[in-house]
């Protein structure tokens, strides 16, 4: 089966260098799919989980924002600002991340004063995404 060589990196760390068959992720403007042959493509990533199939088996990570970067020469490169494999995922964190946040929001006042209802919304969204990755151990 074809492959293409992915990357993905955060600021803190490589988390994978390999070839892949597939690589599915969620970007700015909707999800999308990567395989070998694929053209040259630049996109932002939004809030969500990534997968790639690696020899068959399909791996499983929590990516909250960042970018990817398609060119036939030189593969994949994912550029995130945070990853986590659903292994590496702490529940009982995640879990408290979004009770944290859901109160946050219930206890808004309906004029947005008082509290970053975006910066609520995004840490319920990860909490979620996270907590959603790690049941696919």
């Amino acid at each position: 089966m074809a492959t293409i060589q992915m990357d993905l990196v955060t600021p803190d760390r490589r988390l994978v260098s390999t070839e892949v068959e597939d690589i599915k992720a969620r970007a700015a403007k909707g999800e999308f799919e990567i395989l070998p042959g694929h053209a040259n493509y630049i996109t932002l990533l939004d809030i969500g989980e990534l997968t790639y199939k690696e020899k068959g088996e399909v791996k499983h990570v929590a990516v909250t924002g960042g970018f990817a970067e398609v060119t036939l020469d030189e593969g994949v490169r994912i550029m995130a600002e945070a990853a986590e494999f659903a292994e590496e995922i702490d529940t009982e964190r995640a879990e408290s991340c979004k009770e944290r946040a859901q109160k946050r929001l219930e206890e808004s006042d309906p004029s947005g004063q008082g509290i970053d209802i975006t910066r609520a919304n995004a840490a319920l969204r990860r909490a979620l995404v996270r907590l959603d990755v790690a049941g696919k151990r």
